[in-house]
């Protein structure tokens, strides 16, 4: 699991509108400082292994670095998102790629955040709804791509996509912050069977579950000390990296990089 990953670059990052609680026009980020950090993740992923494939951002597309919002890809077929009208832009572009890399692209019938709003586990998709993603595309997704959909749902809007408040680690290993799920997601989540890490409020608020992990390395933002702990304490290879400039746009290390190869 995330061995081959799509990713574009922080060369045109900025805010220029505000479609989450954390983008804010007065609070520019330093693009210098997005590039290091954006290039710093990358480094992450190839130390630990992971094959990266590039998509460049265009100049139009502030958000383009948020590359995980363009779709879900799974067995061949690339589902693309069905993003916020100020991103719709980026489709376009995201559409052409996946066509070069031989995927069956399939449009979405509802709003959907891609893989901000589906995190593959195994079998299962951790699905989110209710901010980004239209409740519908669970069924779709589930029609589509063969995956058993677990439906999800934040308790606000701090909480848009899925990937902020739960991070799927391995096939039987989820991490996930209690207190921003709503008490059915809560109960659903705890029935699954699988080892589940409870991550506190204040460090999810840091982007600490918004990560990439293969089951061996964990690419995580740093600022979350017991949760990095926790993982190293279970074998995890685990690289802690600043998103000072990337959070300001409302996304961290998960966000900024595709799966491709999710079976």
């Amino acid at each position: 699991m995330n061995t081959r990953l799509l990713v574009s670059d922080a060369e045109h990052f900025r805010i220029d509108y505000e479609i989450n609680p954390y983008m804010t026009t007065d609070n520019q980020p330093d693009t210098a400082l997005a590039v290091a950090e954006h290039k710093a993740i990358l480094e992450a992923h190839l130390n630990a292994g992971r094959f990266l494939e590039h998509v460049p951002s265009e100049p139009e597309c502030p958000d383009m670095v948020y590359v995980a919002n363009s779709a879900l890809v799974c067995g061949g077929r690339a589902v693309l998102g069905s993003l916020p009208a100020a991103r719709r832009p980026e489709t376009r572009h995201h559409r052409r790629w996946f066509e070069r890399l031989g995927l069956e692209v399939i449009d979405a019938p509802f709003a959907f955040s891609g893989q901000g709003d589906a995190l593959p586990c195994g079998g299962l998709l951790f699905a989110g709804s209710g901010w980004r993603t239209d409740p519908r595309m669970h069924g779709f997704l589930r029609r589509r791509l063969g995956y058993e959909v677990v439906s999800l749902r934040t308790v606000n809007d701090h909480w848009y996509d899925i990937d902020l408040a739960v991070a799927v680690l391995d096939q039987r290993t989820v991490a996930y912050c209690p207190q921003v799920l709503d008490e059915p997601s809560r109960r659903r989540i705890r029935g699954l069977g699988l080892d589940l890490i409870e991550v506190p409020v204040a460090e999810a608020e840091r982007f600490a579950l918004n990560l990439v992990s293969d089951g061996a390395s964990v690419t995580m933002a740093c600022g979350a000390p017991e949760f990095a702990g926790e993982l190293r304490a279970r074998g995890f290879t685990v690289f802690e990296l600043d998103i000072t400039e990337l959070a300001k746009g409302g996304g961290g290390v998960r966000c900024t990089s595709l799966t491709l190869d999710n079976p």
